[in-house]
């Protein structure tokens, strides 16, 4: 290995590094790599936002659909309470009006039977008053009702 370890120094010319001149081919070739690189990242992120989008869609859908269906469900049960409501109030009013009647002729008969000195009219037609005014307040809710 007989490779000198200095320089030779018999070159003519200094060995000064000067930049290479860029010719325009390479520079236009980089150009149009950065651009479509940033032409692939701008079209992901608008796919990405189309997406996104597109999702949203699809869970508000989703989520109305079945807010639809809970509130219908829920419509369902009232209305059956109220159909069940009305009919024990009905029922109530037939069991009411039936006492009140016979309560009446109770009370009719009492008072042909009844002499001038007995107050027992006077208590019948009380409790009478009192079924009436149970009765108008039953029918007053079910009016409400309706």
């Amino acid at each position: 290995m007989n490779t000198p370890i200095e320089p030779a120094a018999t070159q003519a010319q200094p060995m000064v590094r000067t930049g290479k001149p860029v010719n325009k081919a390479k520079r236009r070739t980089y150009v149009i790599l950065l651009m479509s690189w940033i032409l692939l990242i701008a079209a992901g992120v608008f796919g990405a936002k189309l997406y996104t989008d597109y999702l949203r869609q699809q869970i508000a859908a989703q989520i109305a659909a079945q807010t639809e269906q809970q509130l219908q469900a829920v419509q369902e049960d009232y209305q059956k309470q109220i159909a069940q409501l009305k009919d024990s109030v009905s029922g109530d009013l037939t069991k009411m009006q039936g006492k009140i009647d016979s309560l009446n002729e109770l009370l009719a008969f009492t008072k042909d039977s009844a002499n001038s000195k007995t107050d027992n009219s006077n208590q019948l037609y009380t409790q009478l008053a009192e079924v009436k005014k149970q009765l108008d307040d039953l029918k007053k809710n079910l009016d409400v009702l309706q």
